[in-house]
């Protein structure tokens, strides 16, 4: 086990937006790292928050819940970067209807596109 087992790197996009880059295991252990680093940020400045979970590896029902928390304390969130069994579990549980999860896009998707 890893002494790190969750990063999350912040950028402040422009005013009023920032991204919140996670790369490790968001689960159990490191949920409360999430809700901590938002509730710092809101309470700094309330902003719209971008997150990007490209970098996660592990997302448990830990996870989940944190971004939920996550989302009723920013009000507004995107998700980006969400791999195909994330993706699968925000379905599964009904929160890709509740959270802004952008798709992402693959050269598959672009080729269609441009024969469409």
């Amino acid at each position: 086990m890893s002494d790190q087992l969750l990063t999350i790197e912040v950028t402040r996009l422009d005013a009023g937006h920032l991204q919140l880059r996670l790369t490790g295991e968001l689960d159990y252990d490191t949920a409360p790292e999430l809700i901590a680093a938002v509730a710092h940020l809101r309470d700094a400045d309330g902003q719209r928050l971008l997150v990007d979970l490209g970098g996660v590896s592990l997302c448990d029902s830990s996870g989940l819940s944190a971004l939920l928390v996550v989302h009723r304390a920013a009000g507004s969130i995107r998700l980006t970067g969400v791999g195909p069994q994330l993706r699968q579990m925000l379905d599964r549980t009904g929160l890709t209807e509740l959270l802004a999860v952008e798709h992402a896009t693959t050269d598959a998707d672009a080729d269609v596109r441009s024969i469409g």
